[in-house]
């Protein structure tokens, strides 16, 4: 599911020079080695209970994926410069994102929330949740 997320936000024109998992997005200390950059993972799961009284259990479960933007202006001209390219980075990642059949998910995604995570040293960190859903059965 997330590659195919990745591979959606990395098509041809993307404005990202960096796109990785949540292992890339661990390794990073202070800021991405190129900006601006992008990191997929998969948040949380919740699953419902089966609604079937008899047969195999059949259980709704929603993934959230956490999809974390980064990027800087260190231009020192205008201070609202990189608050600007951030909102231009929610678009592009919205506008690809939502309503998009992801590999393995079974409903398309769809937006969540949106966060700032953090804002030092003209780093700006955002965090935007889509949500999307699989089915999961037992297997007899």
């Amino acid at each position: 599911m997330i590659s195919s997320i990745v591979d959606r936000l990395m098509e041809a024109n993307t404005p990202f020079r960096l796109c990785g998992g949540a292992g890339a997005l661990a390794s990073v200390k202070d800021r991405p080695l190129q900006v601006p950059a992008v990191y997929v993972f998969e948040a949380t799961e919740t699953s419902a209970i089966s609604e079937r009284a008899t047969g195999p259990v059949l259980q709704r479960s929603t993934v959230d994926i956490g999809v974390v933007i980064v990027t800087e202006n260190l231009s020192g001209t205008d201070e609202f410069a990189a608050a600007e390219d951030i909102g231009n980075l929610k678009s592009y990642v919205r506008s690809k994102l939502i309503g998009f059949m992801a590999a393995g998910a079974d409903e398309p995604l769809q937006h969540v929330t949106g966060e700032l995570q953090q804002a030092v040293a003209g780093t700006i960190w955002f965090e935007d949740v889509y949500t999307t859903a699989r089915y999961i059965q037992e297997q007899l």
